[in-house]
């Protein structure tokens, strides 16, 4: 007996033309990944009949839909699909901004050591969570949410694979840091978490969702600051508006995440032991007039 290995586990996508519907012979892209829980999920009804020997008359299945996480160690080149679909923008001339355009895919987990495929429609991207920390490869979290799930022994009729790419994850010692403009070296980590508010939708006649409603983009974040002077705490204090700005430089390329306008929602000076005091910043991203958007990303390769 053969039991499936997260070592030979692999993912794939394709954008889907409309909703929930998997392209004919589709060229898929792998996805490069650590993590994965995504996965098909059911409710369940249970009848309330009342009986004479206490015995439970009936159990079904309910509303069905996909959803899970897929972690990563962020690479040049490796994201940019992924990175439009959850802002819900459009790359012009390697800029991107948050916007208002839906995509979605079919996802392929295949589990090669077993010969099984489990591919999930509609797959929308709900959240992503992006962390910079010290001596730490970059790594994110994607937060999907989907219609309907399917298994299978062998690739669709007619699909094709592309080669994933090579570049190597970037790290937190190349690039830097900006605030409004002027270099930081006291910031020791920096945190992003952009949420969709996309919820599932059902109805009568139908186990699976419509395409989901979406919500406003909301994007938080929080920065780890060594305690140098009050100036961040003023920030904090004084209600004062800053732009954000972080480079990650590496192989293949770079990304500048630019946050032009945020607000400081705590500032706390955090004592522990000996060593260091550290301000714990968390921050919640504003829309900007000047940019028109609450974050904006610059692709440039090497």
């Amino acid at each position: 007996m053969t039991i499936a290995t997260g070592a030979r586990h692999s993912m794939a996508y394709v954008a889907e033309p409309s909703y929930g519907q998997t392209p004919d012979t589709p060229e898929l892209k792998p996805i490069r990944h650590t993590s994965t829980s995504l996965a098909l999920s059911k409710e369940t009804i249970q009848s309330e009949e009342l009986r004479s020997d206490r015995q439970l008359a009936a159990f079904k299945h309910g509303n069905k839909q996909v959803g899970g996480d897929i972690s990563f160690e962020f690479s040049y080149a490796s994201f940019d699909d992924f990175l439009e679909a959850v802002l819900c923008g459009t790359w012009a001339n390697d800029e991107l901004k948050t916007g208002v355009t839906r995509r979605s895919f079919t996802i392929e987990r295949h589990f090669s050591d077993i010969g099984q495929y489990h591919r999930f429609t509609g797959v929308e991207l709900n959240a992503l969570s992006l962390s910079v920390a010290p001596n730490a490869m970059v790594t994110g979290t994607l937060t999907a949410i989907g219609k309907g799930m399917a298994t299978d022994t062998a690739i669709v009729t007619g699909a094709t694979y592309d080669a994933a790419t090579t570049n190597i994850p970037f790290d937190s010692f190349s690039g830097g840091l900006t605030v409004n403009g002027a270099e930081s070296g006291v910031v020791t980590s920096i945190e992003l978490s952009l949420e969709n508010g996309l919820e599932a939708l059902f109805v009568v006649g139908s186990d699976e969702t419509l395409q989901p409603s979406i919500g406003r983009s909301n994007l938080t974040g929080s920065m780890s600051v060594y305690f140098e002077d009050s100036s961040m705490v003023d920030h904090f204090i004084n209600e004062t508006e800053l732009a954000v700005a972080f480079t990650l430089a590496g192989d293949g390329g770079s990304y500048t995440f630019t946050l032009p306008r945020i607000k400081f929602g705590s500032g706390a000076p955090e004592v522990s032991g000996t060593g260091p005091v550290v301000l714990s910043m968390e921050f919640q991203a504003l829309y900007d007039t000047t940019e028109q958007t609450n974050l904006k990303i610059v692709r440039a390769a090497a």
